[in-house]
Order: structure tokens, then C-alpha cells, then sequence
């Protein structure tokens, strides 16, 4: 049966990171969604709420609404939904959210939402709220307690504190796969290049959530269609070991995202790419003289597809 566009099932969050938590959320929603013969809607906002309440808050952001985007296309959801988060839907009461945006303009028949969830003027709605309202305007509340292992609950807030600290291990089991950064290939000093290691300077979006200084075996995608590393076509990953710091050695003051992206010499200017950081290597050094850094970063590499190795 062909799903009934004039009703929908909705799940509502930041989702930023599209973590093991949000994925149950998700998936409640799309079984709900196809036992109803209607679509799964997703909601999210832009930008992020805290900026808003608090200017200035924005917190570390773990995927771009794009990235996010195609998360949740692969976790079936059907329309992805971006609500500009401004003072005005900020000053809605809980009551008038509901009846607005969720039976006036999506037409829902349930709701999906964590436990924890809160929406409305100040926080007020909780999800004993949403209940309420559900019964009052003919929509089913499906509450979903927040996922987690070893006493620890996946959530944005725990994964940007792994990234902060650099456990990508710890990050990637709360996410699902590896923690991602991704931006455009700007110049750098090209000093990679002189010392054998040419590197791709990634320059994220503001606020994307970087990991501690270090260095750290990843994945570099080229995300723009149509370009060649290497031998890997855009949307294929290949091996990278990636710095993370200001180059300390040579008295570096700005802190930048480099990817020497083994096997391959191309010219990445310009575009835009990814890179996934699946484990730490070691952390921001000073070396003693160009050698020893050399030295160093040769041990890396070879770290690097050790590590790799095991991830394909």
C-alpha cells in the first residue's frame, strides 16, 4: 500500500552526530511509519538551539545538516526536515508548538522522541507534555529511553567530550563508525611537501567538532564528484595519517586539520573532502630538529596502515 502523504509519523531532535541513540529513535519511527502506511519524518533544527537561547554557546558540531541528511536517508527515514530555529519559534509555548508545527502543519499521527526530550518556551514540554497534548489533538506518543552500554548513555554531549579528548575509539562506538570532519582543501605553508609528506590542509565549517592535538590514522574521501586520489575515485576512501595541532616544531600558532593521504600525489585544491579519524597515534610533539620530525612522521605512516589494515 502507497504511504498516506497526508499523515506522518515524526521523531524531533538536534540528531547532531546521528549516534547509536538517535538511530533507535529512527528506526522506532520507520517500522512505526510502514505499519501505518504512512512516511517517517525527521525534524531537526538549524542552527543549533543553544546558539539561539544562548548566543555564542554554539556547541562542537558533530555532522553537518548535509551529512546528517544522509545519515538518516540510510537509516530509511523518508523526508528530512530543517526548522530554522529563530527567537520567535524559540517563545512558543509547548501547547502552541504542538498544535502549530505538528497537527496544523505535519499532520502527525505519532511522535517518536527520547525520553529526555524537551521542546517549547523555556524548556517547559516534557514528554509527559507531549502525552498530554497527543490526546487532547488525536496523536500516539512512542517515548524511547536513550541507548547506552557500560553505564554510559550514547549522547552528542558524551561524543564531543571523546573527540575533545581524542578517544576516537570510545567516539566511534557511541556514533557507529568513525567521527568525521570534513571541509575544503585550502593552501597551506607547504612545508608537508619539502619535508617529503605532502599534506591536504582541510578546512572545516565553523564550529565542527575537531579532535584533541595529535596525530591519528583515518580515511580521506574526496566528496566532490568527479575527482580522482590516486587511484580512488571521489567517494572512495584511502588510507591518511592526519595531524591535528599548530606545528609546534616550527613555532606554528594557528591550529589546522592535515591529511598526508598515502599512495598518492594530486593536486586537492579546492576540494571538498572527508576525513574520518579512526584511532590515535600520539600526541602533538616538538621535535629537536627536522629529522628527528621526519623520523617521526615515517613511524606514523607506517602506524597508519598497520592500524588501516585491520579497518577494511
Amino acid at each position: 500500500m502507497p504511504p498516506d502523504w497526508g499523515r506522518c509519523v515524526l521523531t524531533i531532535g538536534v540528531f547532531d552526530g546521528v549516534h547509536r541513540g538517535h538511530a533507535q529513535l529512527i528506526s522506532r519511527a520507520v517500522k512505526s511509519a510502514a505499519v501505518r502506511g504512512v512516511p517517517s519524518v525527521l525534524m531537526t533544527f538549524d542552527p543549533h538551539p543553544m546558539e539561539v537561547v544562548r548566543p555564542g554557546s554554539h556547541p562542537a558540531q558533530l555532522t553537518t545538516l548535509t551529512r546528517r541528511a544522509e545519515l538518516v536517508e540510510e537509516l530509511g527515514i523518508d523526508v528530512f526536515c530543517v526548522m530554522p530555529f529563530t527567537q520567535d519559534f524559540m517563545k512558543l509555548t509547548p501547547s502552541r508548538y504542538v498544535h502549530d508545527l505538528l497537527v496544523e502543519k505535519l499532520h502527525v499521527t505519532e511522535v517518536v522522541i527520547g525520553d529526555n526530550f524537551t521542546f517549547g518556551k523555556k524548556a517547559t514540554g516534557t514528554i509527559d507534555t507531549m502525552r498530554d497534548l497527543g490526546g487532547r489533538w488525536g496523536f500516539e506518543v512512542d517515548g524511547v529511553k536513550l541507548v547506552g552500554e557500560h553505564a554510559v548513555t550514547f549522547s552528542s554531549t558524551y561524543i564531543r567530550a571523546c573527540v575533545d579528548a581524542g578517544d576516537m575509539a570510545a567516539a566511534a562506538d557511541a556514533l557507529g563508525r568513525p567521527h568525521r570532519v570534513e571541509g575544503v582543501v585550502v593552501h597551506g605553508d607547504g612545508r608537508g611537501r619539502e619535508l617529503g609528506f605532502p599534506t591536504a590542509n582541510v578546512a572545516p565549517p565553523m564550529h565542527a567538532a575537531i579532535p584533541a592535538d595529535g596525530v591519528y590514522a583515518g580515511w580521506f574521501t574526496v566528496l566532490s564528484p568527479g575527482k580522482t586520489v590516486g587511484t580512488t575515485t571521489a567517494g572512495k576512501r584511502a588510507m591518511a595519517a592526519i595531524s591535528v595541532g599548530t606545528n609546534p616544531t616550527f613555532s606554528g600558532r594557528t591550529r589546522t586539520v592535515e591529511a598526508y593521504v598515502l599512495d598518492t600525489d594530486v593536486d586537492l585544491y579546492g576540494q571538498h573532502v572527508a576525513v574520518d579519524f579512526v584511532e590515535h597515534i600520539r600526541g602533538q610533539s616538538t621535535f629537536g630538529s627536522v629529522d628527528d620530525l621526519v623520523t617521526a612522521i615515517s613511524r606514523d605512516v607506517d602506524r597508519t596502515r598497520e592500524i588501516l589494515a585491520a579497518d577494511q
